[in-house]
């Protein structure tokens, strides 16, 4: 984990040129903000009070380097310089900024030939290598030589050094560190108070933050935000309230936490608040909004960033397309993608996973994996995308050779990677080759099963048949099963009509989640299937008595940058009328084809007319005759539904797609369906899977 400190100086001698650490008027942010791999960065741009005293001066030590080593090395920089000469001033500035100017490209080596070559160097030099040094974990004992070296280390070097102890070592040793500091700024008390906070002791940071002699911005922000980043809301807004200084660091952090408790107006109203906004401040909104599903408030409010001349970082960007993923919305994510072209970030590997993740969620596959093969540079959340694309879409074969050529050009994979094999070998069926996975992700790869992968094995089990195997694997898991495990086994339970081991997992569904909708639905479902329409009633009045209240199906579809939705039986949209017309006309088509209505998926204890009326009314049926009127011929139809589509839907759609000769995608909560000429993708190996009033879980899919 890495540490985010500022480290400066203060220096009022003539020599204060020098430092490559001044403390500017326009500088100071939050511990919880800066990386320590660039001391130098502000991201945050935050001005510093004017009621925040400087430092006491440090002296700024010219040194000839022959006093530091054996060996004296002579370079175009110092020809003329000897250790009781004057040194050229100009030279050493100069060779101090190509130092900075390297470390911060990332090209230590280069850095570290121009500091070996110099033959006069100043404290500045040699805390600009320990700052490097600072930016490479693994390199501590390469930096405690370096600080040993350092002829007169100013409080800047310790402060760097102690950053280092920071991320390569525990935090008792870099707490002995800072006791032993001979001189201690703010930027001292501020480095360790973020390094417990960061590692969420904040009784730590807290008790020197009460003993800490002198406070600024940064320290109240950085325990501000340790309270924040550890979860106690409460004591942040305390401290909030009590600052005297409320950096935007700060304000950024409390609406950060206000959204992470899902408090959405009270972020709203401290960013409308706060009197200084920064790209993380919009970058918070944006994000929470999303995590938060209110994906449409926040598209609006990066609209607005971008209208305003902020330029968007790959951060900003991550949020907006999973904003669009998750509404489906492929216009404005193309948009998007525009605006990535016309901006530095096109070569850069998060926006472009973004995008990749962002077309593969919203029906545009193809599209994905032309942008994956254009990305020079891949991470494994690179490919994490695309194999989760793959998978998603039911593209077993491709998902599974591109797994296999990640790990021949060396990328590692991880546990993100293998919840995207097992679904891949779930949505093809492979029960045997995703156990074989399974078993050597942690024998050959070392990756941890964690609770997702068990959740893609007991779905592949249990739509095999393999009830029983199912639970046997879930009674062998290390830790306590969690409410995705057994909703899936009872979904399992549904297809193959197994009454006995349904109520099992509805049973332990609902010990751990009493107000769980999928356990009474899923169970509804069972004794439906078998007729028993006392118990499904029974079930209905448990909800009801509960409070139980089950997320409703609905399906939407985007026209003309509109994204029209529909309910189960909707009477609100405008066009109802010739959607309606529509679906008579289709209906009458499919039965003169072979079409015969599956009452099975009609969970109402209803005639049999009646049900088929109810059925040809499901929300995807609406959106897709919607689709067929507004959509021009030749391109596909793409519809997002927010449960799993039902097995009459399914084999509905294949026989529209046939008649009205268009290619129709629909994707669930599960996967891609791929419609074309009468034929899924998925093989019908997903086809018998929901019902109307299902709220059935998913796998939840990790973030790329």
């Amino acid at each position: 984990m890495g540490f985010r400190i500022k480290v400066t100086t203060m220096n009022q001698n003539p020599l204060a040129s020098l430092k490559i650490f001044p403390l500017s008027k326009h500088q100071t942010s939050s511990l919880a903000t800066y990386p320590i791999q660039n001391p130098h960065a502000n991201l945050n741009r935050e001005a510093i009070p004017a009621n925040v005293s400087p430092r006491s001066p440090q002296k700024s030590h010219l040194v000839p380097s022959n006093n530091m080593t054996q060996e004296t090395k002579t370079s175009h920089f110092s020809k003329q310089s000897t250790p009781f000469a004057q040194p050229d001033l100009s030279h050493v500035i100069y060779s101090n900024k190509i130092i900075t100017n390297y470390i911060r490209a990332g090209d230590f080596d280069s850095a570290l030939k121009v500091f070996e070559n110099m033959t006069v160097r100043t404290t500045v030099t040699w805390n600009s290598i320990l700052a490097g040094y600072s930016k490479k974990p693994g390199k501590m004992k390469e930096a405690c030589e370096l600080f040993d070296r350092i002829p007169e280390p100013d409080t800047v070097s310790y402060n760097i050094m102690l950053a280092c102890y920071l991320q390569n070592t525990d935090l008792d040793t870099a707490r002995v560190f800072f006791d032993k500091m001979p001189v201690k700024d703010t930027a001292s008390w501020n480095t360790m108070i973020s390094g417990f906070a960061q590692n969420g002791k904040m009784g730590e940071a807290r008790k020197l933050f009460l003993v800490m002699p002198k406070k600024n911005s940064v320290s109240w922000s950085a325990v501000i935000s340790g309270y924040v980043e550890c979860g106690d809301l409460d004591s942040a807004v305390e401290l909030f309230e009590v600052a005297p200084e409320k950096s935007v660091v700060a304000w950024t952090a409390m609406i950060t936490g206000y959204m992470k408790f899902g408090k959405i107006g009270l972020a709203e109203k401290m960013f409308q608040e706060m009197p200084v906004k920064n790209l993380v401040t919009w970058n918070a909104m944006v994000a929470g909004y999303v995590e938060n599903d209110c994906s449409e408030d926040g598209l609006k409010l990066f609209r607005k960033m971008v209208g305003v001349g902020i330029r968007p970082n790959p951060s900003s960007l991550s949020s907006a397309l999973l904003g669009c993923s998750n509404l489906s919305a492929l216009h404005l994510g193309k948009q998007i993608h525009q605006l990535v072209l016309k901006s530095p970030l096109y070569r850069d590997t998060t926006a472009g996973t973004s995008l990749i993740s962002m077309y593969c969620k919203c029906g545009g596959l193809e599209d994905g994996m032309r942008l994956f093969h254009e990305i020079p540079k891949k991470d494994v959340v690179t490919w994490n995308a695309m194999i989760s694309g793959y998978a998603q879409h039911g593209a077993c074969e491709r998902a599974l050779h591109l797994f296999n050529k990640m790990r021949d050009e060396g990328m590692k994979p991880d546990w993100i990677t293998f919840v995207a094999v097992l679904l891949a070998c779930n949505h093809a069926g492979l029960v045997d080759l995703g156990l074989q996975y399974f078993d050597s992700m942690v024998r050959d790869y070392g990756v941890e099963a964690k609770p997702d992968h068990y959740t893609c094995m007991v779905d592949l089990l249990g739509r095999a048949g393999r009830l029983v195997q199912a639970v046997d694997l879930i009674k062998k898991m290390t830790f306590k099963p969690h409410a995705a495990i057994f909703g899936t086994l009872l979904g399992a339970c549904r297809i193959h009509k197994n009454l006995e081991l349904a109520e099992y997992a509805a049973k332990s569904l609902l010990d751990i989640d009493s107000a769980s909708a999928a356990a009474y639905v899923q169970l509804a479902n069972v004794y439906a299937a078998k007729s028993r329409w006392d118990h499904v009633a029974r079930i209905r009045r448990l909800m009801k008595e509960n409070n139980v209240v089950k997320m409703p199906g609905y399906s939407w579809i985007e026209v003309k940058n509109v994204v029209h939705e529909f309910r189960s039986g909707d009477r609100v949209h405008p066009e109802l009328a010739f959607i309606h017309e529509k679906l008579k006309e289709l209906e009458k088509k499919m039965k003169l084809a072979g079409y015969v209505p599956d009452l099975e998926f009609a969970l109402h204890d209803v005639g049999e007319e009646q049900k088929e009326q109810l059925l040809l009314w499901h929300s995807e049926k609406l959106a897709i005759a919607f689709g067929l009127i507004k959509v021009p011929l030749g391109n596909p139809i793409r519809v997002f539904k927010n449960l799993r589509v039902c097995g009459d839907c399914h084999r509905a759609i294949k026989y529209i797609s046939a008649i009205e000769r268009r290619e129709i995608i629909v994707r669930d909560t599960t996967r891609f369906h791929h419609f074309k000429g009468g034929v899924c993708t998925c093989g019908d190996y997903w086809s018998h899977i929901g019902m109307d009033w299902e709220a059935s879980y998913g796998i939840c899919w990790p973030c790329c």
